[in-house]
């Protein structure tokens, strides 16, 4: 694995892409469960992280991944604006220094990612959230040789859809309870989408 500054971007923008084309299928799983706006704010996010990012001249992967965290923090409202703040954020700090992101640093990155957000929103594996996408995901990469990039994405599909028969413990789906069992987590979701185009960029990367 070798990721540089022009895979970052690339993931950005097919992220967005893939963010844009389900913006309607992340607010029908919110307004279940959440608030509603997921879709709208996770949307509008990413769509600033690429108008921005794809002018801006970076003198590294890490400066790139600090901006696109205080976009994140300052366009994307909800619980998933600080949230996926935080995880960028935490991941620039995880790569400083790097030019290029081999998978020892990548690992580092998203375990930072997720020390930050456990932090900030007190959660855990099984409590119905972003989490249950991205902890698989790192014990996915620490216990593999090397990244397969279809396995990789089976991981986060998988965990995905594994959110549907959790009760939540956090946010406003909380107050559910049991009812919030069938449905999808929309944090979840956004996540898997984000590291289905990071799988399908390292894959045109690795041709």
């Amino acid at each position: 694995m070798k990721l540089m500054k022009n895979d970052l971007l690339l993931w950005m923008e097919k992220t967005n892409e893939k963010i844009q084309e389900n913006k309607g299928y992340l607010t029908t799983l919110d307004q279940a469960i959440g608030d509603g706006d997921h879709g709208i704010n996770m949307a509008r996010g990413f769509q600033e992280v690429v108008n921005k990012i794809s002018i801006a001249n970076y003198e590294s992967i890490s400066d790139c991944l600090k901006d696109i965290a205080m976009i994140l923090l300052s366009k994307v409202g909800g619980a998933s604006g600080p949230l996926y703040g935080t995880a960028f954020l935490r991941m620039s700090n995880g790569i400083k220094g790097k030019q290029i992101v081999d998978k020892e640093s990548f690992t580092t990155a998203i375990d930072e990612a997720i020390n930050g957000m456990v932090q900030r929103g007190k959660a855990k594996v099984g409590d119905k959230t972003l989490l249950d996408v991205w902890l698989p995901v790192l014990k996915y990469l620490k216990e593999s040789s090397y990244i397969d990039w279809n396995e990789f994405e089976q991981v986060a599909k998988l965990s995905m859809e594994s959110t549907k028969d959790l009760i939540a413990i956090k946010g406003r789906a909380s107050y559910l309870k049991e009812r919030s069992i069938g449905h999808l987590d929309p944090g979840s979701v956004s996540s898997y989408l984000l590291f289905q185009a990071l799988s399908e960029v390292a894959r045109e990367a690795e041709k």
